[in-house]
């Protein structure tokens, strides 16, 4: 039952936020720009609903999805929603409907599994179901979406993670890490465990900060495909327990265009303007 909710958790991409009672169902839409790309609109679908199994547990849902009115490629589309399959309606429309099926289902399936353990809870509970689906970037037509996700279904913490994604406007198709640069598996391991300390996670003890490379639980840091860029770099992104403590929080490791030199992609680093 715990993996039925985390999969919908994730599965409907919906944005962390303030649930309402479930009589007064909040849907918002916001109409915003890319933030590089003036012509290039993104509207959303945004829902958060609660509602009280007894007095011992409540469930919480909270969804964004974002829509793409420009854009008409359908594998593409089915990228960019890679964890909701067979969509046949992209509009808003669709989307909406997506959203609030995805939210029935988690409150009925929950209702459906706690019927054999309900009773047994001792004190009051929350459970949560949220995830987010959010525009970063749009630059020289690669657009660069992050998904994310988070959970409680009891238990001494909650869950949470995310899924960067970027996608080649000019293209259509989602970007490949082979599409960027040459370097070897090994090479990028090296790197990315030397790189390990550059941006803490903000874990802090009774002797202050503490580096992210005293939390690993990996001796090679894997290059992720969780990965996106800006004008300076190559980020890996990695969520809580896949090579560090959950304590550790998410991390993030860059690699600077420096370290990559003569290895990029010539049509990347033209478009993207490396020099």
């Amino acid at each position: 039952m715990k993996n039925t909710i985390a999969l919908l958790a994730f599965s409907s991409l919906l944005a962390i936020s303030a649930c309402k009672k479930s009589e007064n169902v909040n849907t918002n839409t916001d109409k915003t720009e890319a933030p590089s790309a003036a012509k290039f609109t993104v509207d959303s679908v945004k829902v958060s609903d609660s509602i009280k199994l007894n007095d011992s547990l409540t469930l919480k849902f909270s969804s964004k999805m974002l829509v793409f009115p420009e854009i008409k490629d359908k594998k593409l589309l089915d990228s960019i929603y890679f964890t909701n399959k067979n969509i046949q309606d992209f509009s808003k429309k669709g989307i909406q409907a997506l959203v609030d099926k995805n939210k029935n289902e988690y409150f009925n399936n929950v209702k459906k599994d706690s019927k054999d353990w309900i009773s047994d809870l001792t004190f009051a509970q929350k459970w949560y179901s949220d995830s987010s689906m959010n525009l970063k970037s749009n630059t020289n037509d690669y657009l660069h979406i992050e998904y994310g996700w988070g959970s409680y279904e009891g238990g001494a913490h909650d869950n949470y993670g995310f899924s960067e994604r970027v996608f080649d406007l000019k293209n259509n198709r989602k970007v490949e890490l082979e599409d960027i640069t040459s370097i070897s598996k090994n090479e990028l391991q090296k790197i990315l465990m030397k790189n390990i300390n550059k941006i803490n996670s903000g874990t802090m003890d009774d002797k202050g900060k503490v580096n992210n490379s005293e939390m690993l639980l990996v001796d090679v840091i894997p290059a992720t495909g969780n990965f996106y860029f800006d004008d300076k770099n190559l980020y890996f992104h990695y969520s809580p327990y896949e090579i560090t403590a959950f304590a550790a929080g998410d991390i993030t490791i860059p690699v600077s265009w420096e370290e990559l030199k003569g290895k990029l992609k010539p049509d990347f680093q033209t478009r993207m303007n490396i020099k």
